[in-house]
């Protein structure tokens, strides 16, 4: 879709097809977020709250898992497990309780790992002292502040902070208790939980999870109006397309325009990015060399725009791989490989899902494709390369290559010159690597606008600092 029709889309349109990109972070099935907003809006037109309260849970239920990411690598590491699996998990167990929470990790670490190693874990999260409180601190403070960045309400993001936060005082990350929770927060907490029982097993299922949590996890008079939607067979049928179009207050529709879809890539480049140490700020700097380098090629600005955008969201796939492959210190085996190869192809079907960003797919998908058809996930040749490809490419291999990986240390400029020198013309565009050399000799070949990034990124050197 070209620009000039961005500017009748509905941002709801645009934030659920990404949100595709936060249930995979989760470990959830897609979907997951959409039909946790269509259970949040229906109990919020059985409460019959107002439409100005409706449209600020509206973005939270969308966004609620929006700082998923910032809590990845450090589950990852601290139980020795695959990130996806134990928030998946843990999503399923009565966290709050210390018996249930015991066996959760005790289920959940090191599988496949020796007694002793698992035990080992174990003692680790014991000693990490209050692991859920920080790890759902960073969490639902993340999203909280994505909600704002992208011109939100303070209402939502006040919702996504206490999305945690349990009726009885229990729960995370600041035990808030009864009516101190918002009850927009109180809202989000029960979709969620429901939502994800009826994908397991159904309404049932759903319904009675929360009559045994009313009073501990749940507002015990939300719990009853779950209860008295249970007999509504048409709205629970709905969710299986999870279309939330029709929950929008028509009143409070919000159009995604131009400046919103920037914001909306740089936030989403953010939470890509938060996944991995090892990563922070790749689709940001990534960003900033290809939008030097279509300056130094001359392009239009119409064209840099649609650059910036498949830049910042090239690796949004990298958020359904496990962070035991993103943050491994050691070589990938065949099959951590094989996952790695999928992430543009998760990219570009997440991106297909969302107006605004749905013609970027292409772009995205392609940046460790090659000339020679030696790239993935498709091994097309250069005659389907376009240059905003070609260009993308040289600019995600020089910023990888210049950043610290867990296996490697940065390399310096000249070193990550003569790597990427070494694939051309072959395998990278001769042209955009020449004019890559420009830059790197040139200052002035700079547009003035990423003046104030550029020692961070392009000119630096020494490579960007983690």
């Amino acid at each position: 879709m070209g620009a000039e029709g961005h500017g009748h889309i509905a941002l709801s349109e645009v934030v659920a097809g990404l949100s595709y990109a936060l249930d995979l972070t989760e470990g959830e099935p897609p979907g997951h977020a959409v039909r946790t907003c269509m259970i949040g809006m229906r109990l919020a037109g059985e409460l019959g709250l107002d439409e100005a309260t409706r449209s600020h849970l509206f973005y939270a239920l969308l966004l609620k898992d929006a700082g998923c990411s910032a809590n990845s690598a450090r589950m990852a590491a601290l139980f020795g497990a695959d990130d996806h699996a134990a928030k998946r998990s843990s999503k399923r167990a009565n966290w709050s309780r210390a018996f249930p929470a015991f066996v959760w990790a005790a289920r959940t670490v090191a599988p496949g790992g020796s007694l002793r190693a698992r035990a080992g874990r174990l003692l680790a999260i014991k000693h990490e002292g209050e692991v859920t409180r920080s790890l759902m601190q960073a969490r639902c403070d993340r999203g909280a502040e994505i909600a704002l960045k992208l011109g939100l309400s303070s209402e939502t993001a006040e919702a996504i902070r206490t999305l945690d936060e349990h009726w009885d005082g229990g729960g995370q990350p600041r035990g808030l208790h009864g009516r101190d929770i918002p009850l927009l927060g109180r809202i989000l907490c029960l979709a969620q939980t429901a939502e994800i029982f009826f994908a397991d097993a159904g309404v049932e299922a759903a319904v009675q999870v929360a009559r045994r949590r009313s009073g501990r996890w749940f507002d015990p008079q939300l719990a009853d109006v779950l209860q008295d939607v249970r007999s509504d067979a048409g709205f629970w049928a709905s969710l299986i397309d999870g279309d939330v179009g029709a929950w929008e207050p028509e009143d409070r529709l919000v159009l995604a325009d131009e400046q919103r879809l920037d914001s909306i890539a740089e936030a989403f480049a953010g939470v890509v990015d938060a996944k991995s140490p090892w990563t922070y700020r790749h689709s940001d700097r990534t960003s900033v060399i290809a939008l030097s380098l279509a300056a130094a090629l001359e392009w239009e600005q119409d064209a840099m725009g649609e650059l910036r955008r498949g830049a910042l969201l090239h690796d949004v796939g990298k958020l359904g791989i496990s962070n035991r492959i993103l943050d491994k210190p050691a070589s990938l085996t065949e099959d951590e490989f094989a996952q790695v190869r999928k992430h543009p192809l998760i990219g570009e079907r997440i991106l297909e899902r969302s107006p605004g960003f749905a013609a970027l797919a292409p772009l995205a998908g392609a940046h460790h494709e090659r000339l020679d058809g030696g790239g993935y996930p498709h091994g097309v040749t250069g005659e389907r390369l376009t240059m905003p490809m070609r260009v993308l490419a040289v600019a995600d291999v020089y910023e990888a290559l210049t950043s610290e990986r867990p296996y490697r240390p940065a390399l310096p400029s000249e070193r990550a010159l003569e790597v990427l020198r070494s694939e051309v013309p072959d395998q990278l565009d001769g042209d955009v690597f020449a004019a890559l050399e420009r830059l790197l000799a040139d200052h002035t070949g700079v547009p003035p606008e990423l003046d104030a990034v550029r020692a961070e990124t392009v000119l630096d050197r020494r490579g960007p600092a983690l």
